[in-house]
């Protein structure tokens, strides 16, 4: 949901996400993400609404957003279906330059704080079938002024960017599952960045994994679904670039609760995790 919001409601069932990333451990001022989504079926699936909220905090600059989630999904045939949303909302971003140990502690630019409401919307499509997905995605389209500095200075903006996510589901054998994925990202103003991502998944249960991310590094992944309710996941990112003398990597952690409102949800089949 936090790529696409077409997503909303693919998974039928209220489906709730809790991810924390804990970014280039051992730096100071380094990212720190926190995340909450929440996302469900309605009118006998047709319909997915949902919520994302979260706060990114970065050296001085915090980040809090909210962004609600509309998607309306087109069933093609029996195993296809084709969804279009849009999300709405809002980021929150301040920086605080009291928090700076200054060689110049005179410098009026770098004093006080700043802090600015930066209204946004979004939309995407996503394309489902029951042994592959692809998606596209704009989530946020306005490229919003950022105050870093007084309003003297040239303002820094916050620049569009594309998603591209697809991915297959094998099932090799009764036991093992295969899920190979990609994810594309191409931001104005920024190089083409890409995950190269392999999943296998055991008895359903439990997936281990790794991923190949262009100019950055290699992550390591589990996941366990410990009952039809609960799946969680951690993964460990091994930075290849030169931050690696400096930071022990980065931890990420995630947490999905899943259940099924027998008003809203009778009669229809939810997806397995996998």
């Amino acid at each position: 949901l936090l790529v696409n919001p077409a997503y909303a409601g693919t998974q039928t069932q209220l489906s709730a996400t809790a991810i924390f990333r804990n970014q280039w451990v051992n730096l100071e001022g380094s990212p720190q993400t926190l995340t909450a989504t929440a996302h469900s079926g309605f009118r006998q699936n047709k319909v997915g609404l949902g919520f994302i909220v979260g706060r990114d905090v970065i050296g001085i600059h915090d980040d809090i957003s909210f962004y609600g989630v509309y998607a309306y999904k087109i069933q093609l045939d029996k195993t296809t279906s084709l969804s279009m949303g849009l999300q709405g909302g809002f980021n929150n971003f301040k920086s605080d330059f009291n928090k700076l140990v200054l060689k110049n502690p005179g410098d009026p630019n770098l004093a006080g704080t700043t802090q600015k409401f930066l209204p946004n919307v979004g939309g995407g499509v996503y394309l489902r079938h029951r042994s592959y997905y692809v998606g596209l995605s704009v989530p946020y389209l306005i490229n919003n002024k950022l105050i870093y500095y007084n309003e003297t200075q040239s303002l820094p903006k916050q620049h569009r960017y594309y998603y591209l996510m697809g991915g297959l589901s094998y099932q090799i054998t009764p036991i093992v599952q295969l899920i190979p994925s990609t994810l594309v990202r191409l931001q104005e103003k920024a190089p083409l960045s890409f995950d190269v991502n392999l999943t296998a998944v055991l008895y359903r249960t439990v997936g281990l994994g790794m991923s190949y991310r262009l100019g950055n590094g290699m992550v390591g992944l589990f996941e366990l679904q410990l009952n039809e309710n609960f799946h969680v996941g951690y993964a460990y990112d091994f930075t290849t670039t030169d931050l690696n003398q400096f930071s022990n990597g980065t931890h990420e952690i995630m947490v999905n609760y899943r259940i099924k409102f027998w008003r809203i949800h009778r009669g229809l089949e939810c997806p397995s995790y996998w």
